[in-house]
């Protein structure tokens, strides 16, 4: 990564699946656990309703998701950029 622009690319793409991760994980967490937990009330998961089951363990399970494909989608972000290990 030998010129300014390239390295500047490089850091966009890296923020862009930050953010898409970030987004990703606030909908599960926020918006299904708290703002959409009375419309998830009547459906049931191992005992609890699922707007408490994403609140307590849902978004957990989704940000270790999000953290292998982080780790996927960046080896395949530093290839294009001659960076990898």
């Amino acid at each position: 990564m030998a010129d300014k622009s390239s390295a500047n690319a490089y850091w966009a793409a890296n923020v862009r699946i930050i953010l898409i991760s970030l987004a990703i994980w606030f909908a599960c967490s926020f918006g299904l656990g708290i703002l959409l937990r009375p419309a998830l009330s009547g459906i049931m998961v191992g005992g609890a309703d699922l707007g408490f089951w994403f609140a307590q363990n849902g978004s957990i399970y989704v940000f270790i998701v999000l953290i292998f494909v982080y780790a996927k989608m960046m080896g395949k972000v530093d290839a294009e950029h001659g960076v990898e290990e």
